[in-house]
C-alpha cells in the first residue's frame, strides 16, 4: 500500500513538472512599476529562445485576463533562435498591485507551456 501511495505522488509531481512552471526572476517576468490607470496601454517585449536541438513550433498565445494582449513574431523558432513576444496591459479599471500571466502554447514535450507574467501598482486617478 505504501508503495502505491509513493507511486501516485511521483506520478503527480512528474506530470505536472512541465506545465506553466518556472522560476521567478528569469527573464520571463516583467514589473511596470507604479503606473497610473489614466496614463493607458503599457508596453513590454519578452524574449522566447529556443535552446533544444529542433525547431519550436508555436501553437499560440493567450493571456489571463482581457486585459492583456500578446503577440508573438515568429511561428516557428530554429534552434539557437529567438522569437520576440509582445506583451500589452491595458490598466483601466484596475487599482493596487496586479499580477498577470501570458501563456505561449508549444509542441515541445519538455515545456508545452511558457509562462511570462507581468507586474504593476496601479493608482486611481483623483476626479
Amino acid at each position: 500500500m505504501r508503495r502505491i501511495i509513493l507511486l501516485v505522488f511521483f506520478l503527480l509531481f512528474v506530470s505536472s513538472a512541465g506545465f506553466a512552471q518556472q522560476p521567478e526572476n528569469d527573464g520571463n517576468t516583467w514589473d511596470f512599476g507604479a503606473i497610473r490607470a489614466s496614463d493607458g496601454i503599457v508596453t513590454h517585449t519578452f524574449s522566447l529562445k529556443n535552446d533544444s536541438a529542433q525547431a519550436l513550433n508555436i501553437n499560440g498565445t493567450h493571456a489571463s485576463c482581457g486585459c492583456t494582449l500578446s503577440e508573438i513574431d515568429k511561428k516557428i523558432i530554429l534552434p539557437g533562435e529567438a522569437a520576440n513576444l509582445e506583451v500589452k496591459f491595458n490598466p483601466k479599471g484596475y487599482s493596487g498591485q496586479i499580477t498577470q500571466y501570458v501563456y505561449v502554447n508549444t509542441d515541445s514535450k519538455a515545456m508545452p507551456i511558457y509562462r511570462f507574467t507581468i507586474k504593476a501598482d496601479i493608482t486611481k486617478d483623483q476626479n
